[in-house]
């Protein structure tokens, strides 16, 4: 049997990231996500005490080799591939915050969800000028689905923010708290909204907030986001050649490479190097070299690159596009690794956010193998 312990077996964390895996009983540990934003159409599963997300609605997971078996009385549950017994997992709990509703009547889990086993995740704005237009929306965004499903509402108030936030500490013990959105009109490109929405649960609950938007027009939202309680920033690449972009995310191409450096210039500034961040997905056509020399070149500014293997989802354009193979993400995160450590970022010093919490990626995993506890 494989070992996966924390940070010894990042391999097999690629091969599940990419492959997805099969579930004998779909309803074991809390509900799996479908659509929306952040890890769609994955399901969250712990080896000891880490904890990965893992695709299980997707085309190549219908088709993994990896099947996960019902719990047993213990509460562990077997992964095997071809019938032998590779590794042994549990579900996180289903969130007690989820059987609440906010003071208006809507249930908890349409404002936030959890995401990993400690991590409080919200998209405010579940709408985007760039989802709106087919010839603009990007190929791989789910974020209408989960609206359209009612899953979620279109508009979280900071109020029910801070409620579910102060229950999510409370009742779950949530770490830290995740906040994107979808671009609205407007140059500030959601950043006023989640500066609101941060200043809101900072005023009920001490959670550290990463905020997640384009970069704004003017520099100054950077402060503005910061002095509202924001202690981490993202602003997404997602892809990270001219090409791939254009092809993949025509709306959000739109803003050029250059402007997201000199944001993320702008930004390290006032948060602090490694407390910005940026989201790679690994798969949609750049290269590893393309991959890494991007990746260099953000370390050098102080912004940790969290680079992801792309996951193909369902009712997306890009849902029958393959998923990247486990050995083209080792040949990234291995080396990526020794970059952001030699770059002085790690994932353990950054606040809060997708970087952090590091469940969709098992680049913390290598880091951790570089730099043992």
């Amino acid at each position: 049997m494989l070992d996966l312990k924390p940070a010894t077996n990042p391999e097999l964390i690629n091969d599940l990231q990419t492959k997805g895996m099969r579930l004998v009983d779909p309803r074991a540990g809390h509900e799996s996500r479908r659509g929306g934003a952040g890890p769609s159409d994955h399901k969250a599963v712990s080896f000891g005490d880490t904890t990965v997300m893992v695709p299980v609605h997707t085309a190549p997971a219908f088709d993994s080799p990896y099947l996960v078996e019902a719990p047993g009385a213990d509460g562990q549950a077997r992964i095997t591939r071809d019938g032998a017994e590779v590794a042994r997992i549990r579900f996180p709990n289903r969130p007690k915050f989820y059987d609440l509703v906010t003071a208006d009547g809507i249930p908890y889990n349409k404002i936030a969800v959890l995401h990993s086993r400690d991590v409080l995740a919200t998209t405010v704005l579940q709408t985007c000028i760039r989802y709106e237009s087919r010839k603009k929306t990007c190929q791989f965004c789910s974020i209408g689905q989960s609206l359209a499903a009612g899953r979620t509402v279109a508009h979280k108030t900071p109020e029910q923010l801070a409620e579910v936030a102060k229950a999510a500490v409370e009742l779950d013990g949530v770490k830290h708290m995740v906040m994107t959105t979808g671009t609205p009109p407007g140059k500030d490109r959601g950043a006023a909204i989640l500066a609101e929405s941060a200043r809101a649960v900072k005023a009920v609950v001490d959670l550290p907030i990463q905020v997640q938007c384009e970069p704004p027009e003017d520099d100054i939202w950077h402060q503005r986001m910061k002095d509202a309680g924001a202690d981490a920033l993202g602003m997404h690449l997602e892809a990270v050649t001219p090409a791939v972009r254009e092809r993949i995310m025509p709306g959000k191409a739109s803003v050029p490479l250059e402007k997201y450096f000199s944001s993320f210039e702008a930004a390290v500034k006032v948060f602090g190097r490694g407390q910005v961040s940026t989201y790679i997905l690994a798969g949609l056509g750049d290269t590893q070299e393309a991959i890494l020399d991007m990746s260099e070149r953000l370390v050098a500014m102080g912004v940790y690159p969290f680079v992801v293997p792309f996951v193909p989802i369902s009712g997306t354009p890009l849902e029958s596009h393959p998923a990247p193979t486990s050995e083209f993400m080792a040949g990234i995160l291995e080396p990526l690794s020794r970059i952001v450590i030699e770059g002085g970022l790690k994932a353990t010093d950054i606040k809060a956010g997708c970087g952090k919490c590091g469940a969709c990626s098992a680049l913390s995993t290598y880091e951790k193998l570089r730099v043992p506890a």
